[in-house]
């Protein structure tokens, strides 16, 4: 298995949360939309401009900013 960033994901992949490399308001901000080490994430789609991206996580959809993504590290199923 692979490990990148999450904002490398194409639209339909899934991955695992590995770590989340954010620091004080942006990593707490982060964690409080459910994006926590262990949970699994899958790309559902992007904008025109390919930012932001929304994501599928425990049956919730999100939308998060190519530049929040960077600071979110996943292993590829």
């Amino acid at each position: 298995m692979s490990q990148m960033n999450l904002r490398r994901l194409a639209p339909g992949q899934t991955a695992n949360i590995v770590k989340i490399t954010a620091r004080g308001e942006l990593g707490r901000r982060i964690r409080d939309m459910g994006l926590v080490p262990g949970m699994s994430v899958q790309i559902i789609g992007r904008a025109p401009l390919r930012d932001p991206v929304a994501l599928r996580i425990e049956g919730s959809t999100i939308a998060l900013r190519n530049s929040e993504a960077d600071y979110v590290d996943v292993e590829v199923k």
